[in-house]
């Protein structure tokens, strides 16, 4: 082989890859599990107040996204959301990231998730919980240029059962 086609192999290689990464993280994000970073404690209330999440990446490479943002809807009104900053995720493994929870109207966010909270652990219903949504979105630019997001809508029960869950691909 000669000097040149070695240097074109190499070049096409380095090109390559950033093309990979990205497009294995978009891969990856569909199978991210996550969940409150204190297994059976998560409460809506608690996210308003920042806390951490813990990631499992159950495939054999990394995962990096920008942002992993979880917005939180009643009745079509956005309450807030709680992001968490860029990321790179190690294969196999499973880490805990810290988050941060922004409203415009903390307090009346505060009291309905306390409200739901409740509802949840099975009080009384004083507010439709069905009304509760919740959207997961992260954002993953290729080649940290192009934007691309994967964004999972669920139900605000299905959400508190999820971020309460015992175990992880991880554990």
């Amino acid at each position: 082989m000669n000097k040149h086609s070695t240097i074109t192999i190499i070049a096409i290689i380095i090109i390559i890859i950033p093309f990979v990464h990205s497009g294995l993280s978009i891969v990856g994000m569909q199978q991210l599990e996550y969940r409150w970073d204190n297994p059976g404690q998560f409460s809506f209330f608690t996210m308003s107040n920042h806390g951490e999440v813990e990631f499992c990446n159950s495939m054999p490479f990394w995962i990096t996204f920008k942002e992993f943002k979880i917005a939180t809807f009643y009745d079509a009104k956005h309450i807030g959301s709680f992001s968490i900053n860029p990321t790179t995720l190690n294969p196999l493994s499973s880490t805990i990231q810290e988050g941060k929870f922004a409203s415009e109207e903390l307090p009346a966010s505060q009291h309905l998730f306390m409200t739901m909270d409740f509802e949840f652990d099975g009080g009384d219903i004083r507010i439709d919980p069905n009304k509760l949504m919740v959207v997961v979105r992260a954002d993953m630019p290729i080649l940290g240029i192009i934007p691309y997001s994967t964004t999972t809508q669920i139900s605000g029960f299905d959400f508190d059962q999820m971020m309460n869950s015992e175990d992880l691909s991880c554990d």
